[in-house]
């Protein structure tokens, strides 16, 4: 199969038909072998049983539907499991994402040999402060700390290699950093497109005020995660030693300190008077207890069944 298109949606029930008659259009104008994979995230109107009605109509639809809603990366998650195209597209189901930018997407794929390609909204219909300037900020943030030099990470229109997202697990709110999962699982070459968006036809738009408290923290968590899963004591540790170290100087001093002052007969004030000393004592406490974490970090992962679990492509013998 050449593509699957992977379709998370939820209170969509307006746009999904004229959606996968557009999909249907542009694989049968390009002979592609496909398949849509639609993923109803608990939706409270009749999402459902347009997919249901759809699926009677083209046997290319493919459907799950959740009890309630789990969110958008529970949805890529089930619908990344289950697709088997060689080329895989995800899109939203608003209309919002154009369904003709698929042919250069999966010539970018296995043409150009990219592992990801991410859409590019160059020019956008949103709202200037509630999500452009936002958006702006987040993706130049990640750029930074990701060193992945795309514009727009958070584009819902993306394509992939098969192996890409057999590979990479996304959840929580993590649909926003795939390409910082695919880097980490080891695909690096990720590319970009300049794709069309379309203001919104149907509904209204299903993300709220939260995703600026979401973004960051799951920004965080992804870049803790990458880099210090498999070896904790090396963050926790390093930090805890560093604090130790800053209190320990600073209590060794005000020891010296306080031993010159005895031997030249000077009866001071107590080194327990001094503020300095309880900075240092909590330094050394807090140091402590980073160390320790790393530790027990370490204990946990080297017990983990997955601790040897590496993404491997092909395996040769000698």
């Amino acid at each position: 199969m050449d593509i699957s298109v992977v379709i998370p949606l939820f209170n969509e029930e307006e746009s999904l038909p004229e959606l996968a008659a557009w999909i249907k259009k542009v694989m049968e104008k390009n002979n592609f072998s496909y398949e849509i994979m639609m993923i109803d995230d608990g939706s409270h109107d009749n999402s459902w049983k347009v997919v249901e009605q759809l699926q009677k109509e083209n046997s290319s639809i493919k459907g799950i539907k959740f009890r309630r809603n789990y969110g958008k990366s529970a949805a890529l998650y089930c619908g990344f499991e289950a697709v088997q195209g060689d080329v895989v597209i995800t899109m939203d189901a608003d209309l919002q994402d154009s369904p003709d930018e698929i042919p250069e997407l999966f010539r970018m794929i296995k043409e150009d040999g990219f592992d990801l390609v991410s859409g590019w909204k160059k020019k956008r219909f949103d709202p200037v402060l509630t999500k452009n300037i936002p958006s702006k900020l987040y993706n130049w943030t990640v750029r930074r700390m990701s060193g992945i030099k795309l514009h727009d990470m958070n584009c819902g229109l993306k394509a992939y290699r098969k192996n890409v997202i057999k590979s990479i697990e996304v959840y929580g709110e993590m649909h926003r950093y795939i390409p910082v999962l695919a880097k980490w699982a080891g695909y690096n070459n990720i590319g970009e497109k300049v794709v069309v968006h379309a203001e919104r036809k149907y509904g209204v738009t299903k993300f709220g005020l939260e995703r600026f408290v979401r973004g960051p923290l799951d920004l965080l968590s992804v870049m803790f995660i990458s880099r210090f899963v498999k070896r904790p004591m090396h963050f926790f540790g390093i930090l805890g030693a560093l604090i130790f170290f800053v209190g320990f100087a600073a209590a060794a001093y005000l020891g010296v300190e306080k031993i010159i002052q005895l031997n030249q007969g000077i009866t001071g004030h107590l080194i327990t008077d001094s503020p300095y000393f309880y900075i240092a004592l909590t330094s050394m406490i807090i140091g402590g207890q980073f160390f320790l974490a790393g530790f027990l970090g370490e204990l946990v992962s080297r017990s983990a069944s997955e601790r040897n679990k590496y993404q491997i492509d092909i395996k040769t013998f000698e």
